[in-house]
C-alpha cells in the first residue's frame, strides 16, 4: 500500500504538494457570516492564481459538510490554476447549521464521513482527503463530542487525518484526551488548528509532546491580535524539537479577507508570514514547515 495525499484530482505522491497552505477556504458559507460568503468561482480562481504567483503549490480546504464546499467546482479550478486542492468532509460547530440539517445526520454521521472520503462528496465524485471537526471555547460540548466520535470512527475505517478547529485556539488538551485517548486515534493523524489565537506556550508544548500536528493559521483579527507572538511561539516549539509537527495556513473565511477583494488572502501566507518566520527561524526550518510537514500530515495509506 502506497502513502498518498487525496486531492480533488485524485491521489498524488506526498512530495507533489510543494509549498502548502495547510488550512484555508476556497468556498465557505455560514449563517454566522451573512453577506461574506466565499461563493464566486472567478474570485476563487483569482485567489489561487495569486497564491501560485507567490510560489504556492497546494491548498487544504477545511470547509466541511453543509457549508458551501462547491466540490464539483474544485477539480476544474485545480486544473486551470495548477494548484493542488485537498477537500474536507466533517462537521463544524452546531451554530453553523440549522436543526433540520443536524437531525438528518443523527445516527449516520460517521457513515457520511466515510462515504465522502471513499466514494465522493454528493454527486461530484470528488473524494475528501481529511475530516474537519471543531471544539468549543475551553471545552467540548455535546455536539463536539458527537462529531469527534464520528470522525474517529471514520478515521479508523479509512486512515484519514482529522483536522480540528480550536475555538480561539483553546481546548487543545481536551480534544487530544478525547480523540487520542478515549477514541484511540494516533496523535500523528490529528491536526490542531488556530493555536496562534491562544499563545500559551506551556499548552502548545504539552500538545506537541503527544505527537500531533500544530497549525498556526490566519492573520489576527481585531479580537485576537496575536500576530506579534506567533513567530516566537513557533520558534519555541521548533527549539523544543517539534519543528517536524508544525503547519502554516491562511484560513480565509470571508469575502473581504480575500486578496482579490483588498484583504490579506491566501498570498499573505507566503508574501508576509514566510519572510517574517524566516527571520525568526531560518529558511530551512520554514521550508520544512511549508513543504515537508504537510506532505506527511496529509499523506495516508488509504484503506
Amino acid at each position: 500500500m502506497v502513502s498518498a495525499v487525496r486531492t480533488v484530482l485524485g491521489d498524488v505522491h506526498p512530495a507533489d504538494l510543494g509549498v502548502c497552505d495547510a488550512h484555508d477556504h476556497l468556498f465557505f458559507r455560514s449563517p454566522r457570516l451573512p453577506g461574506q460568503e466565499l461563493q464566486h468561482v472567478s474570485a476563487t480562481r483569482a485567489e489561487l492564481a495569486a497564491f501560485l504567483a507567490q510560489g504556492g503549490g497546494s491548498v487544504v480546504q477545511w470547509t466541511p459538510y453543509g457549508l458551501g464546499r462547491r466540490a464539483a467546482d474544485l477539480p476544474p479550478l485545480s486544473r486551470e490554476t495548477g494548484v493542488l486542492v485537498v477537500a474536507a468532509t466533517g462537521l463544524h460547530q452546531a451554530v453553523h447549521y440549522d436543526e433540520e440539517m443536524l437531525g438528518r445526520l443523527r445516527g449516520r454521521l460517521a457513515e457520511v464521513f466515510v462515504a465522502e472520503l471513499t466514494v465522493g462528496i454528493g454527486t461530484s465524485g470528488v473524494r475528501a482527503g481529511l475530516i474537519k471537526v471543531a471544539g468549543g471555547f475551553h471545552g467540548l460540548d455535546g455536539h463536539a463530542r458527537w462529531t469527534m466520535r464520528a470522525a474517529a470512527e471514520a478515521h479508523h475505517a479509512t486512515g484519514a487525518p482529522i483536522a480540528v478547529h480550536l475555538e480561539l485556539g483553546t481546548g487543545s488538551l481536551d480534544v487530544l484526551d478525547l480523540l487520542c485517548g478515549e477514541l484511540e486515534v494516533p496523535p500523528h493523524r490529528v491536526i490542531l488548528g488556530h493555536l496562534n489565537r491562544s499563545p500559551d506556550g506551556v499548552v502548545h508544548l504539552q500538545a506537541a509532546e503527544t505527537g500531533c500536528y500544530l497549525a498556526f493559521d490566519g492573520p489576527s483579527r481585531a479580537h485576537h491580535a496575536t500576530d506579534w507572538r506567533m513567530p516566537g511561539a513557533v520558534r519555541a516549539l521548533a527549539d523544543a524539537g517539534h519543528g517536524d509537527r508544525l503547519l502554516l495556513g491562511g484560513d480565509t473565511t470571508t469575502a473581504e479577507a480575500r486578496s482579490v477583494d483588498g484583504g490579506p488572502g491566501m498570498p499573505y501566507l507566503l508574501r508576509r508570514v514566510r519572510p517574517r518566520l524566516e527571520a525568526e527561524l531560518g529558511g530551512e526550518t520554514v521550508e520544512r514547515i511549508l513543504v515537508r510537514n504537510p506532505s506527511r500530515a496529509f499523506a495516508v495509506e488509504w484503506r
